[in-house]
């Protein structure tokens, strides 16, 4: 399977407000990113590859006012009245990541063995300066991130990845950790997934991310 960490997931109320908190928070301004007409959102995007997380990169994402209401629940959550009222409330928020995987059927049909329901694989794309970016992508019909973001969403890439021709932030990858009451099962997850590396500990739910800036190393947590 060789899953990887593939990206971290920042939910912003509007997406003018999550570059606001990038620049305040890690010293830089990120990187263009699009719309996905699929969902009703838009997001911007900035590296934060290390030799540790290659190809690693962070995206800051929001509803995008101007697109038409999707008919299915959006990705991550981002329907759920708890986590939009958190955001409006305490600014944008790390609410989840995305592993990458080669054969995304393949990754949900392990988790199944496991007893978890990660979702359809739906086909995605939004179109870039250089060409259409096309993936596969595992969201759940009711939107649901599972164990409060913990248990990753999976992505299967097409011909282009990314963060393959993003250029450098001044931003990398240090460190990647979970916290959940239920530790045990997300690490038999991540063994279905062959995601190794990553540490789940037990303990009340949070994400834990440490990022070398300009600003020096900041630790952010969900």
């Amino acid at each position: 399977m060789s899953a990887q960490l593939d990206h971290l997931v920042v939910i912003a109320a509007t997406l003018d407000e999550g570059v606001a908190w990038c620049e305040a928070t890690l010293g830089v301004t990120p990187g263009p990113g699009g719309q996905h007409a699929l969902m009703g959102t838009h997001n911007r995007l900035f590296s934060i590859a290390s030799p540790a997380f290659p190809l690693a990169y962070f995206e800051i994402i929001a509803i995008d006012p101007a697109a038409p209401a999707p008919a299915r629940r959006r990705w991550f959550d981002m329907d759920d009245p708890a986590l939009q009222e958190r955001v409006r409330r305490q600014g944008p928020h790390l609410a989840h990541w995305v592993a990458r995987v080669p054969d995304a059927h393949a990754a949900v049909a392990a988790l199944q063995t496991q007893g978890l329901d990660r979702g359809e694989v739906i086909a995605a794309s939004r179109p870039t300066p250089s060409g259409l970016l096309q993936w596969q992508i595992t969201v759940r019909a009711d939107g649901q991130r599972l164990y409060d973001g913990a248990l990753p969403t999976l992505i299967q890439w097409g011909a282009v990845h990314p963060a393959a021709g993003m250029p450098a932030s001044g931003v990398t990858l240090a460190s990647f950790e979970r916290q959940h009451p239920q530790a045990d099962t997300l690490a038999t997850a991540c063994r279905a997934l062959d995601l190794p590396g990553l540490s789940v500990q037990t303990g009340p739910a949070q994400l834990r991310t440490g990022l070398q800036t300009p600003k020096g190393l900041v630790e952010i947590c969900s």
